[in-house]
């Protein structure tokens, strides 16, 4: 059985191709296409060589939607919803998004306020039917809905989650008139309360679901063309994969498809070896991913945002900034260096790709540095131009008064201090403590930075593992197809008895079990996992809680809430408690595959492969280049030293020591007194 994984990333496409026959591992980079992921891919598995009547599975890991959002060309949207609330999704709340900022605004609503129309019906927050659907009412909507040519329409009904048949039946009776028209309902997409971000999150699966449907059936027919006849998969942002067919319905958790593939790489490297909690790094070619691993698990949090609008499906609580390889550096007003959110991304890439672009990155930064190998071409055959990245740096430098090399090192510390404030957001604020993690680094950038920002954070360890330019694509070969039903259901625990509990909770385990049974998986391959929705009453908003396998007590739920809160807050006051939402999952176990892949031991001492002139505060070092192909097993070399391999390149800086681990781990260390 072969299986491929394939990761669209900003400026290049990841792929993984692994025979489970043999746990034979090849990869393969090939330059993104933005214009159509597709033909990305398909120039991908060209360079894998593999023939795809031959492939038994493919998942896919996709920034369509994502695209959709940022670049505001999605559907043709409109929203109908009950009488009175026409302005849910204008308004929405009063909390600032930008703490800080006098100056934020809100990011406007992608359903225009002429094209939401409201229709008579209520249902209360008990489900209770306080008014009936007018249907007549409806008809007109829907005449006005196919006069206008919309391509999507969101259907929000108050309290849908509690009682849907308002809204499947407007569904129904839009789709008999417009069969064309894609229908998303908000019980369907979320059925949990919370008016705004109900609507706002259905409303934005509809706006994303005809862009995303069209890839998805055109990358199937592609790979159908050249003989894989057996569909693929995606992967969701809440660490999982589902069928291209679901995905088109409910394209909304794919925001994070990428990046959650990472951390379903790191959380399978944490189960299998030694590295247990660990904080990953994920720094590709437009922003860095950060989340926090322990024992092999990960938070999820349904407090969401893509470009500013709310998301509120369950994802894998990944914390995301703007600094990537490609990330543009530049002058803001009073001559403040800055670097990202903008990047030169795909196309035309970095200066010294030679490709077109002309602005300062990250990556020209590095090549400056010493800290890429000048004479290493990337996927696609791209050459490196030294002279173009420093024409481009001079547009900062002389500007600063500073030197090229000074300018660049600038650029590299702001990008690494921007990764540190994220990883604090995650640790830290959260009651862990950095240092007692390692830092996984993976990306196609992330293992250039890595020593740079675990010394900032005081974190001794770097671990990079296999294929760190491919391994949000691994992860997708170690991603289970995963499926969540969930409820709103608001009950204090004090007086809930054990059997009310487990009632509600049974009924959703029927509901997820059945969504993973359609997905291809078998009965006795599913497991069931349960997480609660808690918060003392009178709190706006609640912590994810799962409570101790095997004992789905009230009693327990409680316990665990307040070992939970008291983490997070430093203290849990003896308050009465609510749950607010039941979420049952139904999944495969870890796929236990044996890999084989290029993992060092090659040789008995270290033996460079060249040298080459590298900075590090300022200072110029003589840096032997090794191959980490080439690395020994077992022994430790200190830095500063390049290890290259296809897609990544690591670097070791002074006061850090090197070594291939028994799990092929490349392994990083801070000697005492090492700086960034």
């Amino acid at each position: 059985m072969t299986v491929i994984g394939i990761d669209v990333g900003g400026t290049f496409t990841d792929l993984v191709a692994l025979d489970e026959a043999t746990g034979r591992i090849t990869i393969a980079k090939a330059p993104t296409t933005p214009g159509d992921q597709s033909r990305g891919i398909l120039d991908g598995l060209d360079a894998l060589d593999v023939a795809l009547e031959r492939i038994d599975t493919i998942a896919h890991g996709t920034t369509v939607a994502t695209n959709t959002v940022l670049e505001r060309n999605g559907a043709r949207l409109a929203v109908v919803t009950t009488r009175g609330f026409r302005d849910v999704v204008h308004v929405g709340k009063g909390n600032r998004t930008a703490m800080y900022d006098f100056r934020a605004v809100r990011a406007p609503p992608i359903a225009p306020r002429a094209l939401t129309f409201e229709v008579t019906e209520r249902v209360r927050f008990d489900g209770a039917v306080a008014t009936a659907l007018n249907e007549a009412e409806l008809a007109e909507v829907i005449d006005r809905l196919v006069a206008v040519g919309v391509d999507a329409v969101a259907v929000c009904f108050l309290h849908a989650y509690a009682n849907p048949a308002h809204e499947v039946r407007a569904r129904d009776l839009i789709l008999a008139r417009a069969p064309a028209i894609h229908v998303s309902t908000s019980h369907d997409v979320l059925p949990e309360m919370r008016e705004f971000e109900r609507f706002a999150t259905t409303v934005l699966n509809a706006y994303v679901a005809p862009r995303v449907g069209r890839y998805l059936g055109s990358f199937g027919e592609a790979l159908a063309t050249r003989g894989h006849g057996s569909g693929f998969s995606v992967m969701t942002s809440g660490g999982g994969v589902w069928s291209a067919a679901r995905m088109a319905r409910f394209p909304v958790n794919s925001m994070l498809s990428g990046p959650a593939a990472g951390v379903m790489g790191a959380a399978y490297l944490s189960r299998t070896t030694e590295h247990r909690n660990l904080i990953t790094y994920d720094m590709g070619g437009t922003s860095t991913d950060c989340c926090l691993i322990v024992e092999g698990d990960f938070e999820r949090t349904g407090d969401g945002r893509v470009a500013g609008l709310p998301n509120r499906v369950q994802q894998i609580d990944i914390n995301a900034v703007g600094s990537g390889g490609g990330s543009i550096a530049y002058l803001e007003a009073g001559a403040f260096l800055k670097v990202g959110p903008r990047s030169a991304g795909a196309l035309p890439g970095p200066a010294c790709y030679g490709r077109g672009g002309i602005e300062p990155t990250v990556t020209d930064a590095n090549l400056i540095l010493g800290r890429l190998d000048p004479s290493a071409r990337l996927a696609g055959g791209i050459a490196l131009d030294r002279g173009r990245a420093r024409s481009a740096l001079a547009t900062i430098a002389e500007p600063l008064g500073l030197d090229i090399e000074q300018a660049a090192e600038g650029v590299i510390a702001i990008a690494a201090a921007q990764t540190t404030s994220a990883i604090k957001e995650i640790s830290i604020m959260r009651g862990f403590d950095p240092r007692d993690f390692a830092l996984l680094a993976f990306g196609g950038a992330g293992p250039m930075h890595a020593a740079q920002v675990a010394a900032e954070l005081e974190m001794t360890r770097v671990i990079v593992p296999q294929l760190p330019g491919n391994f949000s694509a691994f992860g997708l070969l170690v991603a289970d197809v995963r499926h969540e039903a969930a409820r709103s259901w608001r009950r204090l625990i004090e007086g809930l008895s054990d059997d009310e509990l487990n009632d509600q909770v049974a009924d959703l385990r029927l509901e997820a079990v059945a969504r993973a049974r359609d997905d291809g998986l078998a009965p006795s391959d599913i497991e069931v996992s349960i997480r609660l929705d808690m918060r003392y009453v009178g709190q706006a908003f609640e912590l994810a809680v799962t409570p101790p396998r095997g004992n789905l007590t009230p009693g327990a739920a409680l316990l665990a809430f307040k070992s939970t809160y008291e983490r997070r807050y430093g203290a849990a006051p003896d308050q009465p408690v609510e749950i607010t939402c039941i979420r049952v999952s139904a999944a495969a176990p870890d796929r236990a595959r044996r890999l084989v892949g290029e993992t060092g031991g090659h040789s008995r001492d270290f033996v460079p492969t060249g040298v080459t002139t590298s900075i590090f505060s300022g200072r110029a070092y003589e840096t032997p280049v090794f191959s980490r192909d080439d690395l020994p097993i077992g022994q430790r070399r200190m830095g500063p030293a390049l290890i290259v391999e296809l897609g990544a390149t690591t670097v070791v800086p002074p006061g850090f020591s090197m070594g291939i681990d028994a799990s092929s781990c490349l392994i990083l260390e801070a000697e005492a007194g090492a700086s960034p």
